[in-house]
């Protein structure tokens, strides 16, 4: 199982939300390119990297400093927030990024991720962001009528490379994973999945770790990194069966 960094992006700056309210904000580095370094010198085999601001405006504003964080670094990066079409799909993975992260896209047109995931074979993950059932959109400032479950079944077939799952109501509060609904979605498709929301220990890598074989091939964490609730060395070394 992969344990995942992530690197979230306000006005160039390395943030955290709590619950993604762009309200609750606390900033952890003014040098994101010095935060991707430090993940790759822990062992990280992929970094989580979100464009805050892109994803609540629905346009790539960090695609400068992004690029800048790719050549910086030998370890994959996956890229989301506020990428609606083909063009900035297709300038993400010119400029180095390993794999393109779709969400509010996904819920309003269904067939464009079809499309990219056909145009770019295993390089399209769709991020289902989760508050109580249903899918959020717009940097989770609003929510979709869309169940979760339902719209992972409807892109099961698309030739994604993933789904990422995050559980909103514990992202950024340190308060552990909730196993009550992730359960469901590895049960309900055969795409790998991952975790984020809530990984804030190493007790909580320790609990998921089980569920690598029903199909959880990764968890991403950000903020108990930052605040050192969890040592990312320690986690991957945990997670890769090497501790």
């Amino acid at each position: 199982m992969l344990v995942v960094p992530a690197i979230d992006l306000k006005d160039n700056r390395c943030v955290r939300l709590y619950q993604g309210d762009y309200q609750k904000e606390t900033i952890f580095s003014e040098d994101p390119i010095a935060i991707a370094k430090s993940f790759q010198e822990a062992g990280a085999e992929l970094i989580h990297v979100i464009d805050l601001s892109g994803a609540k405006e629905g346009k790539a504003v960090h695609r400068a400093l992004i690029k800048a964080i790719v050549s910086a670094i030998e370890v994959p990066v996956e890229v989301g927030g506020g990428i609606r079409d083909l063009k900035t799909i297709e300038d993400y993975l010119v400029d180095g990024v390993d794999r393109v992260i779709l969400g509010t896209i996904a819920c309003r047109e269904p067939e464009l991720v079809r499309e990219a995931a056909r145009l770019f074979p295993q390089r399209i993950v769709v991020s289902l962001d989760v508050r109580g059932d249903f899918v959020a959109v717009e940097g989770w400032t609003s929510e979709s009528e869309i169940h979760y479950l339902d719209l992972a079944k409807m892109l099961e077939d698309a030739g994604l490379r993933a789904l990422i799952f995050t559980d909103i109501t514990r992202d950024g509060t340190g308060e552990g994973v909730n196993l009550k609904r992730v359960i469901p979605l590895l049960e309900a498709v055969t795409l790998p999945v991952y975790l984020a929301g809530g990984v804030s220990t190493i007790e909580d890598i320790k609990k998921l770790l089980p569920f690598e074989k029903k199909g959880l091939e990764g968890v991403i964490t950000g903020r108990a990194i930052y605040t050192g609730s969890l040592d990312l060395k320690e986690a991957i070394k945990l997670a890769k069966g090497k501790a």
